[in-house]
């Protein structure tokens, strides 16, 4: 099922949530358990995220030092087909442009054919870590419109090999970001909002916006993108606040601001707990608000955590 369908045919807000594959080595079971708690309140669907290798330098048992590719947290594609048969959840993983050739991604999308899955978020990804800047894959992309593109091809049954002989379309819906405040490398937020549009115009069925903690970022974003024609739905992407050290990494990591009335309540805290619970008491204030504005869906970034976004669902849904 697409989950623009579910979007569209929904009487009232929608849950959904975000995983992260575990780090290689780990097991399935932290996923697991985080899938079974969260499931309970009946999720739309779930996103998988998904992390391009990285090159790292490794001593030898000689001293000298070698460059290694490795993926640290691998398994996006099983990780759905395991989550969307054993659950009975639609999944969304993650396509991105770091680290993959247009081949790659063709092989990959054709994965996802043959397991069922339809619906893919379509996201650049971040620089290689060390890296300031992004840089493509050789005979990659270097845009997240670009894996959008190549997925509505395959829709219309069109691939790479132009020469392919029954060539049986796919069913894909892809959704892309939207930044309230701006993606971080884009020259101006006018700028930012033409990007989306032509990646709407290209074929995407919907945004899930970057994080938030001011609604009217949100508000206004959605004003702006209706301005400019982008009328697909825009859905809300949340993250409970949960520790002191985030005023400071939030900010840099997502390129948002902080409001000031939580930054004011977070420094008054005593204890971990304490700012744990104002994080989960400012989220579920965020979350009533945005429902009674009529958002299409809450969308979860949990970061492969449960225990604050289940005390937030319980409260909101």
């Amino acid at each position: 099922m697409k989950v623009i369908d579910a979007i569209n045919n929904a009487s009232s807000t929608l849950f959904t949530f975000e995983l992260m594959p575990p780090l290689k080595g780990n097991s399935f079971t932290e996923i697991a358990e985080t899938v079974e708690r969260l499931t309970r309140y009946n999720p739309a669907y779930i996103n998988i995220t998904h992390h391009r290798a990285e090159v790292t330098v490794r001593e030898r048992p000689d001293g000298f030092f070698e460059k290694q590719v490795v993926r640290k947290r691998a398994g996006t594609v099983s990780i759905a087909a395991a989550i969307k048969y054993k659950y009975g959840v639609e999944v969304v993983p993650h396509l991105v442009c770091g680290g993959y050739s247009r081949s790659e991604v063709e092989d990959m999308l054709i994965d996802f054919n043959f397991l069922g899955i339809d619906n893919m978020l379509a996201l650049r990804g971040d620089p290689m870590p060390g890296e300031k800047y992004f840089a493509a894959a050789k005979d990659g992309y270097a845009h997240a419109i670009d894996l959008l593109r190549q997925a509505v091809d395959m829709n219309s049954g069109r691939y790479l090999d132009a020469g392919l002989k029954n060539v049986a379309p796919t069913n894909f819906c892809v959704g892309v970001a939207g930044y309230p405040e701006k993606h971080g490398e884009a020259p101006n937020f006018e700028t930012d909002l033409l990007y989306l549009k032509e990646k709407v115009e290209a074929g995407a069925a919907y945004v899930v916006t970057q994080i938030f903690f001011d609604n009217q970022k949100y508000f206004d974003f959605v004003a702006a993108c209706r301005k400019v024609g982008v009328n697909v739905p825009i859905i809300p992407g949340l993250k409970p606040l949960s520790g002191v050290r985030q005023l400071s990494i939030l900010p840099q990591i997502f390129h948002i601001d902080l409001p000031a009335a939580l930054v004011g309540e977070v420094k008054r805290c005593s204890t971990p707990q304490e700012v744990r619970d104002v994080g989960v008491a400012w989220c579920v204030a965020q979350c009533r608000e945005l429902k009674a504005a009529g958002a299409p869906a809450l969308h979860f970034y949990t970061m492969g955590k449960a225990d604050n976004v289940e005390a937030i669902v319980k409260e909101v849904f």
